[in-house]
């Protein structure tokens, strides 16, 4: 199609990565406050269910800071496993691609069909393998946690993964959508256009910003979320066989 046509849904593209970037910011508030939420909620659970149970969330006290730590740290695992789940799978599409152009006749050339169906298919199953292990992750951590470190350490926990979680998905969705903005604003010529410097590194920062903002961005939500639902249903079970 024409060349206009390619300009005009850039603006769309670029418009559409603003628009989505404030609308995360709704979502990710929103997900912050049910994570407070479900804190409350977890202390009020361990109380109904032993109402001598000892709360000392002091700061100063050792499972709370190190469940913190623990917590501020699982944004990031998370996000990382998010991201190399989509470089993989990204990279055995390009192979499947390569393979296609390779061994299909006449595809480079146009006369032949591509096979669409297996690169869906890849995409399919992948996208199910891959959330595996960030999905046992989320999971597996408040019960560790709270098996080592007890009800103490799981609040801590909550509390750090709420605030670092909070703060890198704000960050995720606006960088990624600003790294994809600024590759398109050099194609238009700026800062040397396609081909430069600035281009190629704004290349790079696209494709890092892709899964920053449609995967791992997003993903945290569900993750601060799921870190207090799982606390909450095995608070019974971290109250029994806790060594703290």
């Amino acid at each position: 199609m024409g060349e206009e046509v390619r300009t005009r849904t850039d603006a769309l593209d670029s418009l559409g990565n603003t628009t989505a970037a404030t609308g995360k910011g709704f979502a990710i508030g929103s997900a912050a406050l049910t994570a407070l939420a479900l804190i409350a909620s977890y202390v009020e659970q361990v109380k109904v269910l032993r109402p001598d149970a000892a709360f000392n969330l002091s700061v100063t006290n050792p499972p709370v800071l190190i469940g913190l730590f623990i917590g501020g740290m699982l944004p990031f695992l998370f996000a990382a496993l998010t991201m190399d789940s989509v470089g993989r799978v990204a990279q055995s599409i390009v192979l499947e691609v390569r393979r296609q152009f390779r061994e299909i006749a006449g595809l480079m050339e146009g006369r032949s069909d591509p096979d669409y169906e297996k690169c869906v298919d890849i995409c399919t199953k992948s996208a199910q393998k891959e959330m595996l292990l960030p999905a046992v992750t989320a999971v597996a951590a408040p019960i560790i946690t709270g098996l080592i470190l007890g009800v103490n350490g799981v609040v801590g926990m909550l509390a750090g993964a709420a605030v670092t979680g909070f703060l890198l998905a704000v960050v995720m969705a606006n960088a990624g959508g600003a790294w994809d903005n600024a590759k398109k604003f050099i194609e238009k010529g700026e800062y040397g256009g396609k081909g430069s410097e600035a281009h190629k590194a704004a290349v790079v920062g696209d494709t890092v910003g892709d899964p920053f903002k449609d995967t791992s961005g997003p993903s945290i939500n569900i993750l601060m979320k799921l870190l207090s639902m799982v606390s909450i249903v095995f608070a019974g079970f971290i109250l029994s066989f806790s060594i703290l």
